[in-house]
């Protein structure tokens, strides 16, 4: 069991699509480049199969902002965006209404 302690280490932040190209070395992977606010990240993540590069670009989604960085099959990913899955697919999550970049999520 995570504690609350636990969950409040990481750094949950609103962050906007701003790039998307297909990972060169996996077919279920995404590369995104988000604007968190102060600064832009580059992140992996496995959600092409249920995704649209027109469908994604300039929505907003929630970011873990203080993971460390991993290679993810030869690409860097520099947090991890939050999502939810069921049979019918992979649903990103983002804010019920518009958020600045960079705007904390609680």
């Amino acid at each position: 069991m995570a504690t609350i302690e636990d969950f409040r280490k990481l750094e949950l932040k609103v962050a906007q699509i701003k790039e998307v190209s297909e990972h060169p070395n996996a077919d279920k992977l995404l590369v995104l480049t988000l604007d968190v606010g102060d600064k832009v990240k580059q992140v992996v993540a496995g959600i092409r199969s249920s995704y649209t590069r027109e469908a994604l670009l300039g929505r907003l989604v929630v970011l873990i902002d203080n993971l460390d960085p991993v290679i993810l099959r030869g690409v860097e990913s520099q947090g991890m965006i939050l999502a939810g899955s069921d049979e019918s697919g992979i649903v990103v999550i983002s804010p019920e209404r518009t958020l600045k970049p960079g705007s904390t999520v609680k």
